[in-house]
């Protein structure tokens, strides 16, 4: 081994304030790149029915509500009778910003009280409305009461029945408050109690 003539150098042998420097100077960097984050990623997945889950962030501006006029609803009215829109609420029901909208659709009988289907329509960025879900099948002879809202992402109707089939269609002897509302891709049914009173 070959000595040196040179004095010692003073960063050859650290010492506790070099130390301490070289922490300082790490923490600054690592306190400067949490700073320096790129801002949230704005892409979302859509589940196989076109709505979103709420837990992924909007992706788009918002677009007007999807107007359910002449679109194909699934309900067969038979020989020339057409169906009608009776209602329509619309709100963001997925949280992707843009509003969806929930029909009532029936028969456009003269007479009666026909069974209601209650669908939820959406749309992609320029496409014509589209069917998504269905909540009330016509099938199952409900109709739906003139008290439907969206109000939060959550939608709320009365649904009038029937218990027997001799009981008059003028007159439904059922009635349910119900509410549905998008969790983890797909629309959840909830019955609401009814108000008692003391």
């Amino acid at each position: 081994m070959q000595i040196s003539d040179a004095p010692d150098l003073a960063h050859t042998r650290p010492r506790p304030i070099h130390w301490l420097a070289t922490a300082t100077a790490m923490a600054a960097v690592v306190a400067l790149a949490g700073l320096l984050q790129p801002g949230p990623a704005t892409a979302s997945q859509t589940d196989r029915k076109g709505l979103r889950n709420a837990a992924e962030p909007a992706a788009r501006a918002a677009l007007p509500a999807p107007d359910p006029v002449g679109v194909d609803f699934p309900l067969e009215c038979g020989g020339r009778v057409g169906t009608v829109v009776a209602q329509k609420a619309s709100g963001d029901l997925d949280g992707d910003g843009s509003p969806e909208t929930v029909a009532v659709v029936r028969c456009d009988s003269g007479v009666g009280t026909p069974p209601s289907g209650l669908y939820v329509l959406t749309r992609a960025e320029g496409d014509e409305p589209r069917l998504v879900a269905t909540l009330v099948d016509p099938g199952d002879k409900w109709t739906v009461g003139p008290d439907l809202t969206v109000h939060d992402g959550v939608i709320l109707a009365t649904l009038f029945g029937y218990s027997a089939a001799s009981v008059p269609r003028c007159c439904p002897d059922q009635e349910e408050q119900v509410s549905w509302q998008w969790k983890n891709g797909a629309f959840l049914r909830t019955e609401i109690p009814e108000a008692r009173s003391s």
